[in-house]
């Protein structure tokens, strides 16, 4: 059998590569040619237990990666974050969590003083304004019969434009309430979901007080609407790499709670800006999630692909290192009862983070490159 160095060195090899249940170890012929220096020959029977595996040489998609952090959020497009316009008490609610509701659907139902003081107002703000219309037309009058002065006439006019003022504001403060589902009979106010979703988040309970946005003081998010079969990635990028990010580009995912489970998707907004005080830049990424295994402030990994190309590449587990050289094994050819596999100096490029290495020298298209098992090989080289 030809080997440039004595075959035990290559027995003490193959189990470890094939595998300690082999029962039979390969048999070694007594004598054979001697192969070429930088060459190493097997019989197809040893190749197979020394599991060796071979790639054709071709143009592969080579790129390089940035790897940085980010945080899974819920898609702003799709989400709605339900807050109640006015203050009073919670009487009934209609969704639980983890509801699919439609939009418009009512959430819960507020018991509200501030439904009759909208409508109060308004009648209020009419009546406030009939007084100042009748008072700036006898103003008026006078002023015209040189019985008045100039300066009530004045008065009386930016009396009635304020009483004009505040009954469009009452109006309108009503309307939106109408608009949301106020009864004005009952004294309550309906909430409704503003985007069709799923209930992700509830901080409401029955006979609770809440506090209204038209009342101007703090008010809390009572329920949170969304989508998680469409989530985001937000992800820093530094200032070094800002540049060679674009919209489209792939982005690989992974997370704590999925070991080894690799999540798709694509670069869609690039911030135009940098932080000042972190320097970098913010990323986002979307993602399809049907599953809904992300879920919104989990931490990830993220991988973006940038500088993408195809170009003549090798897989990244068939390049070895012999000192200070470059090599890879290359199937030549079978004859003779043996494949042989030459060694073959090679310049790649290693600075890319793709799992593919560019091939600048030393191998063209259709080589066959040895995959899986060439430190065996190496270690028969002389």
């Amino acid at each position: 059998m030809p080997m440039n160095r004595p075959w035990p060195a290559l027995f003490v090899l193959l189990p470890a590569l094939a595998g300690c249940g082999s029962k039979e170890r390969p048999t070694v012929a007594a004598e054979g040619p001697r192969p070429p220096a930088g060459e190493v020959w097997l019989t197809p029977g040893q190749t197979h237990d020394a599991k060796i595996r071979t790639a054709d040489v071709a143009e592969e998609p080579v790129d390089d990666t940035i790897l940085t952090s980010g945080t899974v959020t819920l898609d702003d497009q799709r989400t709605g974050h339900v807050f109640s316009p006015v203050t009073g008490r919670v009487i009934g609610i209609s969704a639980t969590l983890g509801e699919h509701v439609a939009r418009g659907q009512a959430l819960a139902v507020i018991e509200s003083p501030d439904i009759g003081n909208a409508i109060a107002d308004v009648h209020k703000a009419q009546a406030d304004l009939i007084a100042a219309d009748h008072d700036f037309k006898r103003k008026k009058d006078l002023f015209e019969q040189k019985a008045g002065s100039a300066a009530d006439l004045e008065a009386a006019q930016d009396t009635y434009r304020r009483a004009k003022a505040e009954v469009e504001r009452a109006t309108e403060k009503e309307r939106l309430l109408r608009v949301g589902n106020a009864d004005t009979v009952s004294q309550t106010f309906s909430l409704a979901a503003p985007v069709e979703g799923e209930v992700l988040m509830r901080n409401i309970s029955p006979g609770i007080e809440v506090q209204g946005q038209y009342s101007g003081g703090a008010n809390v998010e009572l329920f949170t609407i969304g989508e998680l079969d469409h989530v985001w990635v937000l992800g820093d990028l530094y200032e070094m790499d800002f540049a060679r990010v674009h919209v489209g580009a792939p982005v690989l995912v992974t997370v704590v709670a999925y070991p080894g489970k690799v999540f798709k998707g694509t670069v869609d907004w690039v911030s135009g800006s940098l932080d000042p005080s972190t320097r970098t830049a913010k990323v986002r990424c979307t993602f399809e999630n049907p599953d809904k295994l992300l879920r919104p402030m989990m931490y990830a990994t993220v991988q973006v692909s940038v500088d993408q190309k195809n170009a003549v590449a090798i897989p990244r587990n068939a390049l070895l290192r012999l000192g200070d050289q470059k090599i890879v094994f290359v199937q030549t050819g079978e004859g003779d009862g043996y494949v042989k596999y030459r060694r073959v100096p090679v310049e790649v490029d290693e600075g890319e983070s793709s799992p593919w290495l560019e091939v600048k020298r030393g191998l063209a298209r259709g080589d066959k490159v040895v995959v899986g098992g060439a430190i065996l090989l190496a270690a028969n080289l002389e």
